[in-house]
């Protein structure tokens, strides 16, 4: 049995979608449909990257098309399809204890369905976020980490970041932040480049201290 950790930061940056939620249901069914509207070949068993912005898998799919049309029906599609969105374990009680000017969300979704997917599970909207649509760059490039950072006020060595993808760990690595990886979506050799892993949010503490966080977990074995 692994011993618990403690670390010290003043901010956390949250992933959404594997890590406060599970969608993944929804993405797959939903990429599918998209694919064969779309006259992809092989659609009915396309698996889409988890972690990468919508308009870059369209880009990728069918780089001949409008991507922001693209988009706005994958999009369209996904705000439909929330009939088996959960809230992670530990997730709920977890944002209750931290300062509502520590945390933000940092996402490869739009915020039309950022939005829509925390309505659809009851969670709390922060009073700040970065969505797809906020980036030149998306993940793993560190833009969304390092403006995520910004917008706290806080240097990217001072925040945590909380992930379940590699191209989000390495997007957090990339911007300068130590980065807590979530099994789930991924397994712990995906995630090997994370500072940490942890099984579930139900095995992380956050508790101020002096005027900032600590983040106290037992690592994955």
């Amino acid at each position: 049995m692994k011993e618990q950790v403690c670390v010290d930061a003043k901010g956390v940056l949250f992933d959404m979608d594997g890590v406060l939620i599970s969608s993944i249901g929804s993405v797959q069914r939903c990429w599918k449909v998209w694919a064969k509207m779309y006259g992809v070949p092989d659609a009915e068993n396309f698996e889409v990257k988890h972690g990468v912005r919508a308009i870059e898998t369209v880009k990728m799919l069918r780089p001949d098309i409008d991507p922001d049309e693209g988009v706005r029906v994958i999009e369209k599609l996904e705000l439909e399809d929330t009939a088996d969105l959960k809230v992670l374990p530990g997730v709920r009680k977890l944002l209750a204890s931290i300062p509502h000017d520590r945390w933000l969300i940092v996402t490869s979704a739009t915020r039309n369905l950022l939005v829509g997917r925390l309505k659809a599970a009851g969670l709390p909207l922060p009073d700040r976020l970065i969505s797809g649509d906020d980036v030149i760059n998306g993940k793993p490039d560190p833009e969304p980490y390092r403006r995520g950072a910004e917008i706290l006020g806080l240097k990217p060595e001072e925040c945590v970041v909380v992930e379940d993808a590699p191209s989000g760990v390495g997007a957090g690595l990339a911007a300068g932040c130590r980065v807590l990886g979530v099994l789930g979506t991924h397994t712990a050799d995906e995630l090997h480049e994370a500072s940490w892993i942890v099984p579930s949010l139900e095995n992380l503490a956050v508790t101020t201290s002096n005027g900032g966080l600590e983040l106290c977990f037992t690592p994955a074995q």
